[in-house]
């Protein structure tokens, strides 16, 4: 609505305010709230608290700890922050303002279906109550339901199977009160979430600003994340509120904060079987996109769902804009549909894998553990704990969380010695030398054209900030000063359509397509190198910049590159 040019309509299932869960946010959300104008009015209620990073008690030394892209924030001295909040008020706030920014809002109304039209243009939704809606674009974010448009069963995104279970707290201390000279937020009182390990899972401890009789407190939100199985378990049912409380009181450093709390509500709340994925995210034909929960959910260990389906919806305003309002091609509009597609497909991956690997790491140093075991006898190999931890806890918001995990490798990767190229070349049964020759296998194309940058998340630094402009990096730190004065200072990704290289199966809607931006990835450098025929490799990885490294990883994983020995 704030880009102009659409007439938006917002079918919600529910009467507002009403609870959820999901109440510790990433600090990607941030960005997404200051560009649409509801961050000012977020800040001005009373329904958060702000929130610098995380404190997890995983093993049996001290915690790890962690700011919010630490490394940056240590370097730059501006934290990066998000928050706490009670979701009741907080999406109140945003539905108001969609209401406020001119969408026409319906409450209390709930979609029952929707399909293509007669003249196939868009889509017809259907209502509950009989009605019908016409649009020339429909967004799904209806939750963790099974998609409306898709009308297909999701998919398990992670081998885990967990339940969450929570209530409401009074009289608990404020996480960063804990002792220890690991504690990097006691000494300015900077709130961050807990969240401690145990024999049969781990807990979450969020400050949750609450009114309670009338009067504004600071309520905690306590929860277990553990295996369904165990419930059946004796002693183990922790839907039952008392032996909810006996097993927190026994966690440790948890149970220094809690020894007074007394529940605001009489029963346990509930939420399973939530880390699951569909199979696409968006249809050009169809002008569908999935977004939130509907798309997809990762574990909520790292508190990143809010802020993955914020940024989703954002980078789904720039595809309907680009799409309705653009002089585009439709071969060049269904690349940037692709990109969504994609690109988001990507993030959910990596991010469920480097969770399982973090899973995988603990499991290992918990033999004795139902839950833990059963996590620690398969999973990946390779990246350190801490290394995984540091990722996962600045959300993935880089383009190359598994890059992070595989620091050290470096481009050394691409030597045919190299670990990547080993591996690769035994998976695909390869005898690969300095004189191994490399093309483009028959049947690929390249096409130029636009690109959108997603995911596209705002002023965050990638992994390697020598390759951010020392202003750009100086703007990046003004922003999180203040993100409501300083929006400006800093470009959405998502502002403008980037060049890009798509290589591509002509004909084949179903085959892989990678592709390269120009910017960042150097994919015009590295089309020139493959377009006039066989190379060798050894001449071909010769002086590539990390980002045509991950390009030439991909064409590899995509099966686009023809890999012979020189004659």
């Amino acid at each position: 609505m704030r880009q102009g040019g659409l007439s938006v309509a917002v079918f919600e299932k529910e009467e507002f305010p009403r609870e959820h869960i999901g109440e510790s946010f990433a600090h990607p959300l941030i960005p997404v709230l200051e560009e649409s104008g509801a961050l000012e009015k977020v800040l001005a209620s009373d329904c958060w608290v702000k929130k610098f990073g995380g404190i997890f008690q995983w093993r049996g030394e001290d915690p790890h700890v962690a700011f919010f892209d630490h490394d940056n924030t240590v370097r730059d001295g501006a934290h990066r922050w998000a928050v706490h909040a009670n979701r009741s008020e907080f999406d109140a706030i945003l539905l108001d303002h969609a209401r406020d920014c001119g969408a026409e809002v319906f409450e209390g109304v709930s979609v029952s279906d929707c399909s293509p039209p007669a003249d196939g243009t868009g889509q017809e939704v259907t209502l509950k109550d009989g009605r019908t809606v016409r649009a020339g674009y429909f967004v799904d974010a209806s939750g963790r339901r099974n998609s409306v448009v898709t009308k297909k069963k999701r998919e398990w995104l992670s081998g885990y199977r967990n339940i969450a279970i929570w209530q409401h707290y009074l009289g608990g201390k404020p996480t960063q009160s804990l002792e220890g000279d690991w504690n990097i937020f006691r000494e300015h009182d900077m709130s961050p979430i807990g969240c401690f390990a145990f024999r049969d899972g781990w807990c979450w401890y969020i400050p949750v600003p609450k009114i309670i009789d009338g009067e504004r407190v600071v309520t905690h939100s306590i929860g277990i994340v553990t295996d369904p199985g165990i419930l059946k378990q004796p002693g183990t049912d922790f839907t039952d509120a008392e032996v909810f409380l006996r097993t927190i009181k026994e966690v440790p450093k948890l149970k220094e904060l809690i020894g007074d709390i007394r529940p605001v509500g009489d029963k346990m709340l509930t939420a399973t079987n939530y880390s699951m994925i569909n199979d696409r995210f968006a249809d050009f034909d169809g002008r569908w996109i999935l977004l939130g929960d509907a798309s997809y959910f990762v574990d909520p260990l790292f508190s990143s769902g809010v802020a993955f389906a914020t940024n989703q919806a954002r980078a789904a305003a720039a595809l309907i804009r680009h799409s309705s309002g653009s002089q585009m091609s439709e071969e060049e509009l269904r690349g940037l549909w692709e990109d969504y597609d994609t690109e988001w497909h990507g993030m959910a991956s990596s991010f469920a894998l480097s969770i399982d690997q973090w899973y995988h790491a603990i499991g290992k140093d918990n033999p004795e553990s139902v839950y833990w075991n059963s996590r620690g006898t398969e999973g990946p190999a390779g990246p350190s704990h801490e290394k995984t931890f540091q990722a996962l806890l600045n959300t993935a918001f880089t383009p190359d969380l598994l890059q992070v995990l595989a620091q050290g490798e470096g481009l050394a990767g691409l030597d045919v010695d190299g670990p990547f190229m080993t591996a690769f070349a035994k998976a695909n049964k390869l005898e690969l030398t300095a004189d191994t020759k490399v093309s483009l296998k028959e049947g690929v194309a390249v096409l130029q054209g636009p690109a959108l940058d997603i995911p596209g998340f705002k002023a965050a630094i990638p992994p390697n900030p020598d390759l951010v402009p020392a202003e750009e990096q100086q703007a990046i730190r003004a922003y999180w000063e203040d993100p409501v004065r300083n929006g400006h200072l800093v470009e959405s990704p998502l502002d403008r359509p980037l060049d890009c290289h798509r290589f591509h199966i002509p004909g084949d809607p179903e085959a892989p397509q990678v592709r390269g931006l120009d910017e960042r990835d150097g994919a015009a450098d590295l089309w020139a190198r493959l377009r006039g025929g066989p190379v060798l490799w050894s001449e071909l990885v010769q002086d590539l910049h990390e980002g045509q490294e991950r390009l030439l990883k991909r064409l590899l994983h995509a099966g686009m590159l023809e890999l012979g020995n020189h004659a």
